[in-house]
């Protein structure tokens, strides 16, 4: 089973929204197999977004991630990094697909709700920059049966 990670930025948090995104990877079953809120510190923003540092743009997005606490999850599921991805769509929410988290729930580019990995590779180095593996929770659901 492949994992990703999610993060939900502080617009997600400061608007009272935790419960209707998770709900979202819930209803695809997908399997939350850590969660956790956090403040980031402002190296970890920098190593999280170290290919945006050159840009202009990015002290506000360090301000903003900084602003508030995120809730970090890591979700797992047969092609998860995908399945999120569909979810979640463009990064801009004008360019995201009707239904969609940042359709539904995204003001601009600036606040776009959520974080998701954007590949295996990827995935794989952000959950372990935001989880220790004493951290994991391991539980059989249903679908891990289905799933196999």
């Amino acid at each position: 089973m492949e994992t990703t990670l999610v993060l939900l930025k502080p617009d997600t948090v400061q608007r009272g929204l935790i419960g209707q995104i998770i709900s979202r990877f819930e209803n695809k079953w997908l399997k939350i197999v850590w969660l956790k809120m956090i403040s980031l510190s402002e190296d970890i923003v920098n190593e999280h977004y170290d290919f945006l540092m050159d840009k202009p743009f990015f002290p506000k997005i360090k301000s903003y991630m900084t602003s508030s606490p995120v809730v970090a999850l890591v979700l797992a599921w047969t092609d998860v990094v995908k399945t999120v991805r569909n979810l979640t769509w463009a990064t801009n929410p004008s360019d995201a697909l009707p239904g969609s988290i940042r359709w539904d729930f995204a003001l601009t580019i600036d606040a776009n709700i959520i974080h998701a990995s954007d590949s295996r590779e990827t995935a794989a180095i952000e959950v372990k920059r935001f989880f220790k593996e004493d951290e994991i929770t391991s539980y059989e659901k249903i679908s891990d049966k289905i799933v196999g």
